[in-house]
């Protein structure tokens, strides 16, 4: 009986995911929910409507919207290990924690959180021994060294960067020439 009342203390009994997101946006913004919690939903196209079908559709983005509604816009203290391997809406909250002002958030402390996000999944990854890709997306530069630097049955070694920028001169010289190597040329005058 007393779990009973201490869940209903929980600022998400009875609410509902539209309600939930109204009120984050009202308070926040797409665009600070995004810099926090990393949801294209939040980035791309942004709506109410939306962003329930994702959250309802996915459950560990709307575990992690709710766990910002509980500890960012309420404030509450955070929960023990044992609670927040619980969902957000299954946990208890004690009599004593009362919800307390939203928090003010600003896109510098979201870089700011990202930044130590990534610093720690590095430090995991390294404890582990398994590399991470850089989320700089600078997967071509990297990929000689990968493969060898070997690519296709002839040998070739030229990186991204060189293809494309041979590419890019053969493809002038052919503009300006009709040549019999390039059967398009005529058609690119």
């Amino acid at each position: 009986m007393n779990d009973e009342v201490n869940y209903k203390n929980n600022p998400l009994h009875g609410l509902g995911l539209k309600a939930l997101l109204t009120e984050l946006v009202d308070q926040y913004g797409f665009g600070l929910l995004h810099a926090y919690l990393n949801i294209n939903c939040f980035k791309v196209n942004p709506s109410i409507e939306s962003s329930v079908k994702f959250l309802k559709k996915t459950q560990w983005a709307r575990e992690k919207v709710e766990v910002f509604y509980l500890y960012e816009y309420k404030n509450l203290p955070r929960a023990s290990s044992e609670q927040f391997a619980l969902p957000p809406r299954d946990r208890i909250i004690p009599d004593g924690q009362v919800p307390g002002e939203p928090a003010i958030l600003s896109f510098e402390d979201a870089a700011r959180l990202q930044e130590k996000r990534e610093r720690k999944a590095a430090e995991r990854d390294r404890e582990k021994g398994s590399p991470r890709r850089p989320s700089n997306k600078s997967y071509g530069k990297d990929r000689d060294a990968i493969y060898g630097g070997a690519r296709g049955s002839q040998g070739v070694s030229k990186s991204r960067d060189e293809a494309a920028s041979t590419n890019n001169n053969e493809s002038t010289t052919n503009n300006n020439s009709t040549g019999a190597n390039d059967p398009w040329a005529k058609w690119r005058e």
